[in-house]
């Protein structure tokens, strides 16, 4: 039973090693992350390849979240049990769920995801709250994209509140990081995916796309700052800067919600009828 563990003294190596983890130039050094909470350090121990390598819980945490704690030793993960106290020490949360686990990086590189030949892409530019990058992710994994790509100019995936914010999605998909963003809109264009950036200021409206019918082939959204939005140079790159329209009094939508309403755009218009994708595939 757990309760019959020895619990981890708050000076061991293995709790400064974890704790060290909160700054991305430990990350970097050791490529490893943290995945805080249930649903993240359920996702890293069913994905597989060793991904999860450490875990730390609470006892209380490890009797509720059990299936975990099996899945995870069954998998020849190192759990630890710990007190409230070192959970809170580890993590980055201000009310820790009592689970962190210790994660290999697993970004993939940026050609395999073009090798993949991918239908709906998300494309990170200048993104640089951790927050909207996660967020942008999970939305990305909701509407069933192949991939995603942070640019160089964008924020550590890895970022503790990243993880977080995308509830698992950084489990489910390809991610490439840290690919500049000339060539992360080269490879998709070679690699016959249509490139839409998407701007407030825009020249070319979604709805206008939608009725048009342009958007029913493969397609990759650039996303850029919430608070500037994207620059001119990478504007002019993309086949579209493309609008989402308020039909509200809304000033604008952020970065996520807009993200949101595109990528579902496209995914429905490659699953309509002369789309690229079939109605029955997933």
């Amino acid at each position: 039973m757990p309760a019959a563990s020895e619990l981890i003294s708050p000076h061991s190596p293995r709790v400064s090693a974890a704790r060290r983890l909160a700054r991305r130039n430990f990350r970097g050094k050791e490529r490893l992350f943290l995945a805080e909470g249930p649903q993240a350090v359920r996702e890293a121990a069913a994905y597989g390849k060793e991904t999860l390598v450490e875990l730390f819980a609470t006892v209380e945490a490890a009797e509720r979240y059990a299936d975990i704690i099996g899945e995870a030793r069954g998998a020849g993960v190192r759990v630890h049990l710990a007190d409230e106290d070192v959970i809170a020490d580890i993590s980055t949360t201000v009310t820790p769920q009592g689970l962190v686990g210790i994660c290999q990086f697993l970004d993939t590189p940026f050609e395999d995801i073009l090798k993949a030949r991918p239908k709906l892409v998300a494309v990170l530019a200048h993104v640089r709250d951790p927050g909207n990058a996660g967020t942008v992710l999970r939305c990305a994994d909701a509407a069933g994209a192949e991939a995603v790509v942070l640019t160089d100019a964008s924020v550590d995936l890895y970022n503790p509140k990243a993880v977080r914010a995308s509830v698992g999605s950084l489990f489910h998909l390809p991610v490439a990081v840290g690919v500049p963003v000339e060539r992360a809109v080269q490879g998709l264009k070679d690699a016959g995916v249509r490139i839409l950036a998407a701007d407030g200021a825009g020249e070319d409206d979604l709805d206008d796309e939608l009725d048009k019918g342009t958007m029913g082939g493969p397609t990759a959204w650039v996303f850029g700052n919430e608070a500037w939005g994207l620059p001119e140079e990478t504007r002019a790159l993309a086949d579209a800067v493309v609008r989402v329209p308020i039909h509200g009094k809304a000033e604008s939508l952020n970065l996520a919600t807009a993200a949101a309403v595109c990528l579902y755009a496209s995914a429905r218009a490659q699953r309509a009828s002369g789309g690229c994708r079939s109605v029955t595939q997933s």
